[in-house]
């Protein structure tokens, strides 16, 4: 027990020029610096004694998160210039401590994780994401996260592709990291779709017309002005209208752009999981997600042939080929009506399936209620009753 309270003396004795310093810059007042005296020696005491948990750590880092907000308005309210210490340094040091002591403890690294993010700490987070990962190679959940992150945080691609690379080194049973690798590409698409939208290059850039010999006649009155072309404005950028379309097209035949990375991640999983129709179906569910990527429709046609060449018979193959015809098309689009015709056509072909029955029902019932055309939602309804008296079967 000795042991225990020189250590956590130690670690307060650490804290005694930030708190001398709140005192003279009137940041916190003595009552203030002695209640935090107190609660962090209780902290220590139990963070350092031999019965030590998980959760006193987080209550500790929580306690010290709570004051450091609380210092920061007191900052900002008083107007106090050059604060000097912050509580950013402590929490770390708090949830690194925790994470050496509880390294199994998957809850704590997150925690410890998430904060980093929430301060922007970017080189600790590739310093928290590489011990995470050594400690734990075979948590496929932490593998999806850092490559998340890579994507979200930072647009890095190729990082979130090594994440995901790495991680099915470690983990290539996991159904659920194959699919997600794939699914971060159809995202990346997803923006580089976005973004040719929002700039316009989604569509190819016509040349000016001339104008029309009549229309100069009408006009007389009016000041022709001369066309000015962006090489007028720069000549050394040659004859161009500021769109390079062979670079655009080379773009679209890129193959990111084309869904090639997601077709190879899923013929490689499929060879890996022996043809598993279930993994076909979780991958189809997860590109249906993707209503506007103009990559989807390919790359689900593909998924469907590949689960009828290899499981003719399950009922994930029948689903997956009912709900094709309707991917990518919106409730309320003018051609859903006709892609639905053609799903109950093939829907008829297995209705007297239960397994199949339950899943259109699944399918169906949430586009009871959307706003579509009466007639169809009275076929739905039937369908689904249908679906239902398989069942009762």
């Amino acid at each position: 027990m000795s042991a225990a309270t020189d250590k956590a003396r130690f670690f307060l004795e650490k804290s005694v020029p930030e708190l001398k310093e709140y005192e003279r810059k009137k940041i916190f007042s003595k009552d203030e610096i002695s209640a935090i005296v107190k609660k962090r020696s209780d902290f220590e005491h139990k963070l350092n004694a031999r019965g030590a948990q998980p959760s006193d750590f987080v209550r500790y880092a929580q306690y010290e998160m709570n004051l450091d907000t609380l210092r920061r308005k007191r900052v900002k309210r008083l107007g106090v210039r050059g604060a000097g210490y912050s509580g950013q340094r402590r929490i770390f040091f708090i949830l690194d401590r925790a994470t050496r002591k509880f390294h199994g403890d998957i809850g704590l690294w997150i925690q410890y994780i998430e904060y980093a993010r929430s301060q922007k700490a970017f080189k600790k987070l590739s310093t928290i994401f590489t011990d995470a990962l050594r400690l734990h190679p075979t948590n496929p959940d932490l593998w999806i996260y850092a490559a998340q992150y890579s994507l979200d945080d930072h647009a890095d691609m190729t990082q979130s592709r090594s994440y995901m690379q790495r991680g099915l080194r470690f983990c290539k049973n996991s159904r659920k990291l194959w699919v997600h690798y794939a699914k971060l590409e159809l995202i990346y698409v997803a923006k580089l779709v976005a973004r040719q939208r929002i700039l316009g290059l989604d569509k190819e850039i016509e040349p000016p017309k001339q104008q029309d010999a009549s229309f100069e006649d009408n006009d007389v009155d009016m000041i022709a002005l001369p066309q000015i072309t962006g090489e007028d404005i720069n000549p050394s950028a040659g004859n161009s209208d500021g769109v390079d379309q062979v670079a655009l097209k080379n773009l679209e035949a890129s193959p990111a752009m084309t869904g090639a990375i997601p077709l190879a991640i899923f013929d490689t999983a499929m060879k890996h999981f022996q043809q598993d129709a279930q993994f076909g179906r979780e991958f189809f569910d997860m590109v249906f997600e993707f209503h506007d990527l103009p990559c989807m429709p390919k790359i689900l046609e593909h998924t469907v042939h590949a689960m009828q060449q290899f499981s003719p018979v399950s009922h994930h193959t029948h689903i997956c080929y009912i709900k094709l015809p309707t991917a990518g098309l919106q409730a309320t689009s003018p051609g859903f009506p006709r892609a639905l015709i053609v799903s109950f056509a093939r829907l008829k072909e297995h209705r007297e399936n239960p397994a199949v029955a339950r899943e259109a029902i699944n399918w169906l019932q949430p586009l009871e209620n959307a706003a579509i055309d009466p007639s169809l939602q009275k076929a739905i309804a039937a369908t689904v009753r249908n679906a239902e008296r398989v069942l009762q079967l």
